[in-house]
């Protein structure tokens, strides 16, 4: 049958693997990241365990064997995922952020490039590589708008330009949110992957590309952002300065189409995100079902013998499950489909996100005002699950719009999912829904050979 839920010995390996790390090199640090007060020393705290994924094959066992990575499919990456983000969701965003910069090098780059910049990441034995990717911009001087896939009306779209200037591109603008890419120190990420308008003359999603960007560069300055949730995770603003960068590192099948790199990662990232949120509200069932058979709230039973924790929890239990199948679907389908699921990965990470963060509060009604006591940690789980319906690519806006243009497209099958056949995605699907414009239907960029499973090496 081909249809089977078990998971196979390697697989079992997989997840028991992930479990072990976590429960034994970051469940000891949660408590001290989320409670520091400076982001840069929160991540620092987790440098030892991140050395550790490293050891483990951890770090970039999404990558594709060929070239030192793990080898893993996508359906075995979400299975490890969830363990790690079941102890500590920032981490785990950590180690996915590595695939979001390095992917598209293997998806578009040269076979000189790949071996560059993804054999260099595996290759290295430091314990400390790290590859940042950065895609949002603030509005304002410098700066340009969240919504990179609207139509170039009044300079709408990403404004950190990258100016070519002899072998070299010139890079200036502002980032905002991106993970990783201040690396250790704020002194630089080891490799950035950046997506900048290489041609400033139009705006909106053309002249957008992909640029490699090493630790070390000139004219780049980098500050954290304290954030609510995921603080084991650094996100950063990022200057650019006339930062001058070897054209040899624009990511050659990226020209021009930094806008369909931007989808496919979030694609990509789309059943990851959606399994971080089970994580989440897997780890806050777990507690409020030990709290309710344990605490009797001053009655002759504990509180899960009566009606309502009892309903409730059962509910939470079934949710969690359907948004689990949900996740390893999508994965499956972007194993099937070149590492393509624009429309799945996003529908995926909207319905999983929103559904577990229901699930979560839903668990802080059963232990009652207690919730609230923080040695329970369950003001950590709320704040968790609702970053997760904002982060990589908010639902309200991003996530929604890519169901939506893929949806009214008029060669849209509505049952392609279904049946597992292919849905394309290309520029005439973009920017539906914000600024009204024209739109222009380039054919998009051709989908790798899609890696042979494998497992973390151990």
């Amino acid at each position: 049958m081909a249809i089977d839920f078990t998971l196979t010995e390697k697989q079992r390996q997989i997840q028991l693997s992930a479990r072990s790390f976590a429960e034994s090199h970051l469940a000891p640090l949660t408590d001290k990241v989320d409670a520091e007060p400076d982001p840069l020393k929160g991540f620092q705290l987790t440098k030892d365990a991140y050395a550790e994924a490293c050891k483990r094959g951890i770090a970039f066992s999404m990558m594709p064997a060929e070239y030192g990575g793990g080898g893993l499919s996508n359906v075995d990456f979400v299975i490890a995922a969830e363990e790690i983000q079941a102890v500590d969701p920032g981490f785990g965003t950590t180690v996915l952020v590595n695939g979001l910069g390095l992917l598209p090098v293997w998806y578009y780059g040269t076979e000189e490039q790949k071996k560059r910049f993804i054999g260099t990441a595996t290759a290295d034995q430091s314990g400390e590589f790290i590859v940042g990717y950065a895609a949002s911009e603030p509005p304002g001087t410098p700066g340009g708008t969240a919504n990179f896939d609207a139509p170039a009306i009044n300079g709408a779209g990403m404004r950190v330009t990258a100016r070519r200037d002899g072998d070299e591109y010139v890079v200036n603008g502002r980032k905002y949110w991106p993970c990783n890419v201040g690396g250790w120190d704020n002194q630089g990420a080891n490799l950035n992957l950046v997506i900048v308008r290489t041609d400033p003359g139009v705006g909106g999603t053309v002249g957008l590309s992909a640029l490699m960007i090493e630790r070390g560069t000139p004219g780049i300055t980098y500050r954290s952002i304290s954030t609510s949730a995921q603080r084991s995770t650094p996100n950063c603003e990022i200057i650019f300065d006339n930062a001058r960068v070897p054209a040899e590192n624009l990511i050659e099948g990226t020209r021009g189409n930094g806008d369909l790199v931007i989808n496919r990662n979030f694609a990509w990232s789309g059943p990851v995100a959606g399994i971080g949120a089970v994580a989440v509200a897997r780890t806050a069932y777990e507690e409020a079902l030990r709290w309710a058979k344990t605490y009797t709230a001053g009655g002759p039973a504990p509180i899960i013998n009566y009606q309502y924790p009892g309903y409730v929890l059962g509910d939470v239990a079934a949710k969690i499950e359907a948004a689990r199948c949900f996740c390893w679907k999508a994965a499956h389908y972007l194993d099937q489909h070149g590492y393509h699921g624009e429309m799945l990965g996003a529908m995926c990470k909207v319905h999983c996100t929103e559904m577990m963060f229901d699930c979560v509060y839903k668990c802080l009604q059963v232990v009652g005002v207690n919730a609230v006591d923080r040695k329970h940690r369950f003001d950590r789980y709320l704040r968790e699950a609702a970053l997760l319906p904002l982060y990589d690519a908010g639902n309200f806006g991003m996530q929604r719009r890519r169901v939506h243009g893929v949806m009214v497209d008029e060669t849209f099958n509505p049952r392609a999912f279904m049946d597992d056949e292919p849905v394309d995605f290309t520029k005439g699907m973009e920017g539906i829904d914000t600024i009204p414009g024209p739109k222009t239907d380039e054919p998009t960029i051709p989908s790798p050979k899609v890696a042979e499973p494998g497992f973390v090496k151990q």
